[in-house]
């Protein structure tokens, strides 16, 4: 299968943000790796079947779903998280809402967002109604869900000895993700 048409990396804009533990959501801060916004890598003429199609060929991640992102603060301790605008446009909340170093972007389709493991991420706002996003995980991709409550503790520990990625989930061999 071929990959997609991907924005060359040259003319990639990416961004990169540390986000402070807030409560008992980790954040960036046990890894210390950042949030990475991949803006437009994708066209947005790309579907959904051809972002998975995509990334399976990369190999690096596992695609598992087609849909929106929960309303409500979560993160996951056991992987890492590849998200890709698959449909419409969203405003995000990454750190949690009450966080002042928080991220909050406007996300629209073919943007993919790497989300490290302990990094809490709800949906704030869909903008144009039908936003959904690929989900893919590193791996096999077990993934868990927390909420930055009590008796958490022990599964954020984890997140300590989570492997990063051994190739760039949507670029291969060089990309994004190798240089953080």
């Amino acid at each position: 299968m071929s990959k997609a048409q991907l924005t060359p990396l040259a003319d990639l804009r990416v961004s990169k943000h540390m986000i402070p533990a807030h409560k008992l959501v980790p954040n960036t801060s046990i890894q210390n790796k950042p949030l990475l916004i991949y803006h437009s890598a994708f066209p947005s003429s790309t579907s959904a079947s051809s972002i998975q199609s995509h990334l399976k060929s990369v190999g690096e991640v596992t695609p598992q779903w087609t849909y929106t992102m929960y309303s409500t603060t979560h993160f996951h301790s056991t992987t890492h998280e590849l998200l890709v605008v698959a449909h419409g446009s969203a405003k995000l909340c990454f750190g949690g809402e009450e966080n002042e170093g928080r991220v909050e972007p406007t996300v629209t389709k073919g943007d993919v967002m790497v989300v490290p493991a302990g990094v809490g991420h709800r949906l704030l706002e869909d903008l144009e109604g039908g936003f959904q996003m690929v989900g893919a995980y590193p791996g096999k991709g077990d993934w868990d869900m927390c909420y930055g409550k009590q008796g958490e503790e022990e599964k954020v520990k984890g997140i300590e000895k989570l492997g990063w990625f051994k190739r760039d989930p949507v670029y291969g061999e060089k990309g994004p993700v190798m240089e953080v």
